[in-house]
């Protein structure tokens, strides 16, 4: 039996249940709910719903309070019935921002009660939500165009009704109330689904329709049928009540006088800032009217405190909210014997089993494990103990103090991968590198005449004093787009000096110089001796346990790695990457509690002061409860602070220093150093690092970093072993809630009168250091209770750190500040932050500065403030919608990876690469690393740690870097098949990419799916990029096919290892055997071959491939 229908059984045979089932056959009943709380209240509601069926709406206190409720009853219920009305407006209709996903949800719920399915449908749904009017179900059904498969239809007349309804025209689908045509293909987003249709015409026929995926634009699955809705929102016309559009629906509230207050509320804030009145009540209802439309309605409501309408029947319930154990296990254990003994049922709720036996673990580590309890594979959002059927029902995340996540199905995901494609995207104007060329401007996709007449595909670069240079689409993989962190524009290059190719020597040379001496450190450890620390003992198991939050997969692997490092007798040298608020300072909690469990000393070294301060709070509130004693040093203590604790350290009784390269100074000794943290190394400067080298060859370190590292490097520098990615966030954390909105006082008001409300501080992020005084006395103005701080980069340091102490300390409650609060400062009871000109921002910089709130468990808001959407570029509107939707963290990682520029890159070789970076660009730096790295294997250099597949790849960098293909038929996407050329760019970008048989084979697939069959020009150009993977593995730099032959011309080189090869030798011998197909000659001191008749591309690529057998053939 299912965990639901396990719960479900637990109720099944109570009186209550039967009462509630007979209650529900009278029509216009009250029933109040006596007692029924928590969990009990979802429990007793889904088996009643399953019993009677019917359609039912629950009415909760909130947008969050309606969201637990729907996943209790997805839990409970078939989630396919259940659906959320939520308000169409983003907080509330007051602000007027409209959320499309919200009236996405509002439409398919309309939709679902006009013809509700056999059996029951459940709606969960809040009093800003029931507010709002809705249309009635006549006008539904007139605006609904209903499509099925095989319908006689002609593309031009949807379009056109489409155009009527209010739908846009757009390039690709990406929100709903949009639509695009390519060819016999229509895509359309309509307000009822999470996903867009796509009909596929053949010619006045619907051949089939299909759901597609957004950010790939790839079909997920066949539909018969689909309906289109157009917004409803911007109809004018009859609007009615949800409950007047309801029909007859049994309504469920929690309190139903709170909730009609909270309508008349909404209303009355509207009038008072609405210039028309009768607007208002076009689009508000009110208790009256509510009140009205409710008589006659079945009603169960958990308190009876609807004065209009008082309870007629009272179902006695005796349940109680699960008790509070503040995580003390003992306590618990006990409470779950006591019940046993009198005669309770005990059941432990939790959807993650890893929890279940965590559980277990520590009922046997605290002496209780005789404990007998049910696990149940579901979770409600509250625990509850039931006395009239002797039942305990706990939940995990609260035995455990943890945020449970909701989840809202239908809510439209565009994933991050789409956003990050657009945002790569390039445009006429953008700077880019060519690896053999330098840097140029980027000036669009031409065609261009082949030498025959014909007309090819190719991009435009635009060198200094207007040099031009064409550049083929099979060469993309040579082009870049520069990026660097600073944002200056880069030197353009002029053609054909030599400029760029010295640069270009000069940074392998470095890179040459820097691999060299970390590889030679890195042996040296290797062979060094360290301390081997012993297993995990039994406070390590209980500092574990009572960790707030859920490992992720990826932090349990990083801390099993960094043990499995401190138990093995060869010093640990782990790097920890992994996005802000990603758990990496519990890792290092764990290293050092670890240490100190063996009597060792563990220093922790941070770039900043405030991040010693940081570091150290974060520290002691882990490990209070545990005989650790934790001291730090910055330039905040006095001398004689600093004296004892210089003292205390060099005695050993100090088990964790937490401090500023201060440590480093030759007055620091350790007792007895067993583990060294350094966090965020990247920005420490050289120096440091040398000192640190000394200090560390043979103590365990582990560093902690928060900016993604270019993976090459990653590989062939630092040996992939020693190295843990944290990219997963953390379950349980709450998302941001992100809104864009238009500028305006209230906003400003509003927020932070909700944050102080909460007793909560707030960051007021604004860029310009002349206006800060400015923004400061607005918020004083319109929140006179708010005490105001002002800091920026360009005050006095200590000036500076003094400001954000006081932070820290709650001296004052609104921070308004230039972006320095980006830089790692961590503040748990800020959760409110306002970022001021947000469309100024890049991706990451908001992403980075969002992060800085929602580290504790309450809920965060961060809000985007711009000018209004008609006065913003595309490309901005773009990146705040996009930081809206990707409310979670750990979208991080993938924004990151795109847009970080290279600021934690430049550093990892030191502080003097970052020069070359920005004179040459991030991906070009890596192509230059990924060259002289396989130089340096190829003067036998060894380097530990590769993957077969990268060893792989080194061996082939040995003889030629690509081959440049030439031939005359068309080879392209032509502009009939793909129009627009930024997708067209993406495209192109993306085969030249291609490394394998089954990508391309995907690829093509991919297209098909989206624009149609493909054209003889497209056939082409994928047998192009299969000749060209041919040649590049059989050392060949040039290829041409013409007139029935086929013209290569092997590595220029003639000192090549190539020459010496396998592969080589193995060609020689079957060339040699065809003298009438092969002919090879020398050619400028090069070596020739010319191949005869070769038809087609096809033909050429077979013959290349009969040249390299697999070297056993």
């Amino acid at each position: 039996m299912t965990a639901s229908e396990q719960m479900l059984a637990l109720v099944e045979g109570s009186k209550n249940l039967r009462r509630l089932c007979r209650e529900y056959e009278t029509e216009s009943v009250t029933v109040h709910l006596k007692e029924l709380v928590g969990g009990a209240f979802s429990l007793y509601a889904a088996a009643t719903i399953r019993r009677t069926g019917g359609v039912h709406v629950f009415v909760a206190e909130d947008r969050d309070a309606a969201a637990y409720l729907l996943n209790d009853l997805y839990a409970l219920l078939d989630e396919r019935r259940i659906l959320f009305f939520p308000s169409s407006y983003k907080r509330s209709i007051v602000y007027g921002a409209e959320d499309a996903q919200g009236v996405v949800q509002r439409t398919a719920a309309l939709n679902a009660l006009r013809t509700p399915p056999a059996g029951y449908l459940a709606l969960c749904t809040y009093p800003e939500a029931l507010a709002e009017r809705v249309v009635d179900a006549e006008a539904l059904r007139r605006e609904t165009m209903t499509v099925r498969a095989g319908d006689r239809l002609r593309p031009a007349d949807l379009v056109e009704w489409l155009d009527e309804s209010g739908f846009v025209r757009v390039d690709f689908v990406y929100e709903p109330g949009q639509y695009s045509q390519r060819g016999g293909i229509v895509d359309v987003f309509s307000y009822v689904e999470s996903l867009p249709y796509r009909f596929d015409f053949f010619d006045e026929e619907v051949d089939s329709i299909r759901r597609f995926n957004i950010s790939s634009q790839l079909s997920q699955d066949k539909l018969q049928q689909a309906e289109i809705i157009p917004n409803l929102n911007a109809r004018e016309g009859g609007r009615v009540s949800l409950v007047e559009a309801a029909g007859d629906v049994c309504y469920w509230f929690f309190d139903a006088d709170y909730a009609l207050r909270r309508v008349d509320d909404l209303r009355r804030r509207m009038l008072a800032e609405a210039d028309d009145p009768a607007g208002v009540d076009r689009a508000l209802t009110s208790r009256r009217q509510l009140l009205d439309a409710l008589a006659g309605k079945r009603l169960f409501a958990a308190r009876d405190t609807l004065a209009e309408r008082p309870a007629t029947v009272a179902v006695e319930f005796r349940t109680a909210p699960q008790p509070s154990f503040n995580k003390n296990f003992e306590l618990l254990a006990d409470d779950l014997s006591a019940a046993i003994q009198k005669g309770y049922r005990t059941y432990i709720l939790s959807e993650n089993k890893a929890q279940v036996e965590r559980l277990q673990n520590i009922f046997h580590q605290v002496g209780r494990g005789g404990v007998v309890f049910t696990p149940v594979s579901l979770t409600l959002h509250e625990g509850f103990v039931d006395h009239t059927l002797r039942l305990c029902c706990y939940t995990d995340h609260q035995l455990f103090d943890r945020y449970q996540r909701y989840r809202i199905n239908g809510e439209i995901r565009r994933d991050e991968q789409m956003t990050v494609a657009e945002l790569n995207q390039l445009r006429p104007g953008d700077y880019v590198v060519h690896i053999d060329h330098g840097v140029g401007r980027f000036d669009g996709l031409v065609k261009i005449a082949a030498g025959d007449g014909r007309m090819q595909e190719a991009i435009k670069l635009v060198y200094r004093d207007g040099d031009v240079l064409f550049v083929n689409v099979h060469s993309l993989h040579r082009i870049s787009r520069y990026k660097s962190g600073d944002g200056e524009p880069p030197k353009v290059y002029k053609l054909g000096s030599g400029a760029w190719q010295k640069l270009k020597a000069a940074t392998k040379k470095a890179v040459k110089d820097i691999s060299r001496e970390l590889i030679a450190l890195y042996a040296k450890r290797k062979a060094s001796q360290g301390f081997a620390f012993s297993a995990d003992g039994y406070l390590q198991h209980e500092l574990e346990a009572s960790f707030r939050y859920e490992e992720t997969p990826d932090q349990q692997a990083a801390i099993e790695a960094v043990k499995r490092d401190m138990e093995s007798a060869e010093p640990m040298d782990r790097l920890v990457c992994g996005d802000v608020g990603f758990g990496k300072t519990e890792v290092a909690i764990r290293a050092a509690f670890k240490a100190a469990c063996d009597g060792k000393q563990t220093a922790v070294l941070v770039p900043t002061t405030i991040l010693a301060l940081q570091h150290y709070r974060s520290f002691m509130e882990r490990l209070r409860d545990f005989p650790v004693k934790i001291e730090y040093l910055n330039r905040t203590k006095s001398a004689r602070e600093t004296k004892q604790i210089l003292a205390d350290l060099e005695a050993g009784r100090i088990d964790i220093l937490i401090g500023t390269h201060k440590m480093l100074g030759k007055n620091v000794r350790f007792h007895d150093l067993g583990l060294l943290v350094i966090d965020e190394e990247q920005k420490f400067g050289v120096a440091a690092k040398e000192k640190l080298t000394q200090l560390s060859v043979n103590v365990d370190t582990l560093t902690l970093t928060a900016t993604p590292i270019p993976r090459t490097l990653q590989f062939s520098l630092i040996g992939s072993r020693d190295l843990s990615v944290i990219s997963t966030p953390p379950p349980n954390r709450q998302p941001i809630v992100t809104e864009s909105h238009v500028f305006s006082e209230e906003i400003v008001r509003d927020a932070v009168e909700a944050e102080l409300a909460r007793g909560g501080q707030v960051y007021f992020v604004h860029n310009r250091v002349e206006d800060l005084q400015t923004v400061a006395g607005l918020i004083t103005r319109v929140c006179p209770k708010a005490r105001v701080g002002v800091g920026h980069g360009k005050m006095p340091a200590e000036q500076l750190e003094r400001l954000v102490m006081d932070f820290i300390y709650g001296e004052f409650d609104v921070l308004v500040s230039t972006t320095i609060v980006e830089n790692g400062i961590d503040i748990p009871n800020a959760n409110t932050i306002i970022v001021d000109g947000a469309q100024n921002y890049g991706l990451s910089d908001l992403h980075q500065l969002r992060g800085r709130v929602g580290r504790s468990d309450r809920k965060a808001y961060c809000y985007l403030l711009s000018p209004p959407d008609e006065l913003l570029g595309s490309d901005a509107r773009r990146r705040l919608r996009a930081i809206e939707e990707f409310s979670d963290l750990g979208s991080g990682f993938n924004i990151a990876m795109q847009d970080l520029d290279i600021r934690g890159a430049g550093n990892l070789l030191g502080a003097e690469q970052s020069g070359f970076i920005a004179d040459i660009g991030f991906e070009t730096y890596q192509k230059i690393m990924r060259e002289a790295v396989a130089e340096l294997r190829a003067e036998g250099l060894d380097v530990a740690g590769l993957s077969d597949r990268e060893q792989e790849v080194v061996e082939q960098l040995r003889y030629v870097e690509d081959a440049a293909v030439e031939v005359d038929v068309e080879a392209e996407l032509p502009d009939s098949y793909v129009s627009q050329t930024a997708e067209k760019l993406r495209l192109y970008r993306e085969l030249d990419a291609m490394r394998s048989e089954e990508e391309l084979q995907r690829f093509e697939q991919r297209l098909v799916d989206r624009f149609g069959a493909l054209p003889q020009a497209a056939r082409e150009l994928l047998d192009v990029v299969r000749l060209r993977w041919e040649a590049v593995r059989l050392g060949m730099e040039r290829v041409k096919v013409k007139n029935g032959l086929m013209i290569v011309h092997f590595v220029g080189d003639a000192a090549s290892p190539f020459y010496k090869s396998e592969v080589f030798s193995e060609l020689l011998r079957r060339v040699t055997r065809r003298p009438d197909k092969f002919v090879l000659k020398q050619h400028n001191n090069r070596l020739a071959m010319t191949v005869r008749g070769v038809t087609d591309i096809a033909g050429a690529w077979e013959i290349l491939k009969s040249l390299y057998k697999e070297q056993d053939a």
